[in-house]
């Protein structure tokens, strides 16, 4: 399983009170939205629709691993173990 880290985000939605409605359901179930705004009614050509402004923060997956061989990937949070003895009783014998 891959550890996720927290992302955050803000965003400006427009829309009717029924897309914003939606559109602020579906962010929520994807992640949490930790500041929202007062909606603000627009006018002229966007008579009808609203703004608002959301602040969330959600989780994202961990980057995949690097493919290939593990003696190529690049190290990550697990260190090799070297047991420094037998390397050094290796390298006399030669």
């Amino acid at each position: 399983m891959t550890a996720s880290r927290l992302v955050g985000a803000e965003m400006w939605a427009i829309g009717t009170a029924a897309e914003l409605d939606a559109i602020t359901a579906v962010l929520t179930a994807a992640g949490q939205i930790i500041h929202s705004g007062t909606r603000h009614r627009m006018a002229g050509a966007d008579t009808g629709r609203y703004r608002i402004y959301l602040r969330l923060t959600f989780a994202a997956p961990a980057p995949a691993p690097a493919p290939g061989p593990a003696s190529r990937r690049p190290a990550t949070h697990e260190a090799a173990v070297l047991d420094l003895d037998a390397a050094r009783a290796r390298r006399r014998a030669v």
